[in-house]
């Protein structure tokens, strides 16, 4: 057996397969189990990096779960109704690489701050791993849906872990309905689309479409689904109690799960309805992009919870993203000249996002494992006990907030570039909440780094500090050597989303 042929699948069983046998080892021993979870977390990254540069180099993939080969036909639906095909092309395999990527790092955080049940922990994370790699692999939107909801319930259950605050409670409530809302939307339109077509993969509605009424409803149904669970204001409700009440490395890991969310959502736009969208789909998310980047910027200002802060800035990151890729959007259905540019910012400053964001979650998770506290007012002082931490903070301070040389910037300034030709203004808005923004996180490291000391810590453990350190000098790299990361990972997944005839013709083309 060729391994190379049945990446796709192993991507998505490692970490399913070790998220079951993670309670067994754990009744036998700790270190083992950490050891166990730790060795499949870091084959799935190789392997990871293996379908990336598979797809990269050799075009879209298409694995037939089920078939006696890898160039076995893709049987029709009304023949063999349960097979699953997994479709990778260059978007998919970014957002693999960001989901793993990330995971991995979280997961090494958690070794010193996860005391308590860590076997029950273990599974819960590797499974929300899992449902991120289904959503960004699948090719079938049931599929997608069944994926989507392992990534809920798996992510509530997190959320309310440590279970000491009666607000954690409330935020996983809070979310678990919320997704549910979601889920049944995306449900009923899977329900509407099948009724109409008799199909549930993707390129195969996407040939079939005709832009009916029943069309139009589905896609209501699934961009008001996905734009919700991606934290669009004003639908963002949800996610600064989810980020700001769970563990530390889980704050950081739900980011690529709202990043997975909005890769549905960009799947949906670009290569299910792709030309047939509507006009107004492009203005709704420039305006949730807006609306995201006013809260989350005004809302941070009076926060005095680190965490909820930090949480709130999320949310204006998730307004950039939305911002270039709904004027990226605008550009694809007008053939305008601009397209590629808001399509590259947009999702460069996605993987920046969950990078500098992240790096912010991490150096907060840390501040109240050695403290204790996360309220502002009750912190100061920490860069005399924990100086490697107070300077971490600040390379995710300037990385969030844009400022040069840091890789926030390189995304800011390509999204502003092409917002700017569409309307100064928006990018005059976007320009003054970078601004804002940087002053909100002035006033965290003031608050809880410089003064006089207020409470007595040490520095974090060094599994903690590796994983922040990791996330600062990808956040320094992508920085200074931005044209890079763009040639070899942006534009493969901006070319893989703009070029949907290509998604369609790899898949149908294949045999139907």
């Amino acid at each position: 057996m060729n391994i190379m042929d049945h990446l796709p699948a192993l991507v998505i069983a490692i970490p399913l397969l070790t998220a079951f046998l993670t309670p067994l080892i754990d009744r036998v021993s700790r270190k083992a189990r950490n050891a166990v979870v730790f060795i499949a977390l870091a084959l799935t990254f190789i392997l990871a990096i293996l379908l990336v540069q598979d797809v990269f180099d050799n075009g879209i993939q298409i694995y037939v779960m089920g078939a006696s080969s890898t160039t076995q036909t893709i049987p029709t639906q009304a023949a063999v109704p349960i097979r699953i095909v997994l479709e990778i092309d260059g978007l998919s395999a970014f957002m693999v690489l960001i989901s793993v990527l990330i995971s991995l790092l979280g997961l090494i955080y958690s070794f010193s701050d996860i005391k308590e049940r860590g076997g029950r922990f273990y599974t819960l994370f590797l499974l929300m791993l899992v449902g991120m790699l289904g959503m960004e692999l699948t090719g079938d939107l049931f599929n997608l849906f069944v994926f989507l909801e392992v990534t809920s319930i798996a992510a509530a259950a997190l959320i309310a872990y440590e279970f000491r605050r009666g607000s954690t409670s409330e935020a996983a409530l809070k979310y678990i309905i919320i997704s549910s809302i979601g889920a049944l939307f995306v449900l009923f339109s899977i329900g509407l689309l099948y009724g109409e077509y008799d199909l549930l993969n993707m390129a195969a509605i996407a040939q079939a479409m005709q832009s009916t009424h029943i069309d139009k409803i589905a896609l209501v149904l699934l961009f008001s689904a996905f734009a919700l669970k991606a934290g669009a204001a004003p639908m963002h409700m949800w996610l600064p109690d989810a980020y700001g009440e769970a563990p530390g490395a889980i704050s950081m890991v739900l980011i690529p799960t709202t990043a997975a969310s909005m890769y549905a959502l960009f799947r949906v736009c670009f290569t299910i309805y792709n030309e047939s969208l509507h006009a107004i789909i492009p203005a709704v998310i420039i305006i949730f992009g807006l609306l995201s980047i006013f809260i989350g910027v005004t809302m941070a200002l009076v926060q005095d919870d680190i965490k909820r802060l930090i949480s709130f800035a999320a949310v204006a990151e998730v307004g950039y993203i939305l911002l270039a890729m709904g004027v990226g959007l605008y550009g694809f259905l007008n053939s305008e000249e601009y397209t590629v540019t808001a399509l590259r910012g947009g999702m460069f400053h996605l993987f920046n996002d969950v990078l500098d964001i992240g790096l912010l979650f991490l150096v907060a998770g840390g501040v109240i494992y050695a403290t204790g506290e996360r309220s502002l007012n009750k912190l100061g002082g920490l860069a005399h006990s924990m100086k490697y931490t107070s300077v971490l903070f600040l390379v995710g301070l300037a990385a969030a907030a844009g400022l040069p040389p840091m890789n926030g910037f390189a995304s800011k300034i390509i999204i502003y570039e092409s917002v700017y030709k569409v309307s100064p203004i928006l990018s005059i808005i976007a320009i003054l909440a970078s601004i804002m923004m940087l002053a909100v996180f002035i006033k965290i490291f003031q608050a809880v780094f410089t003064g006089p000391k207020l409470t007595e810590c040490r520095e974090v453990p060094k599994p903690m500090l590796a994983s922040m350190i990791a996330l600062a000098a990808l956040i320094i790299f992508f920085g200074l050597f931005p044209d890079m990361v763009i040639e070899h990972l942006v534009d493969p997944a901006v070319n893989a989303l703009m070029n949907y005839g290509a998604y369609i013709q790899a898949v149908m083309g294949v045999g139907t």
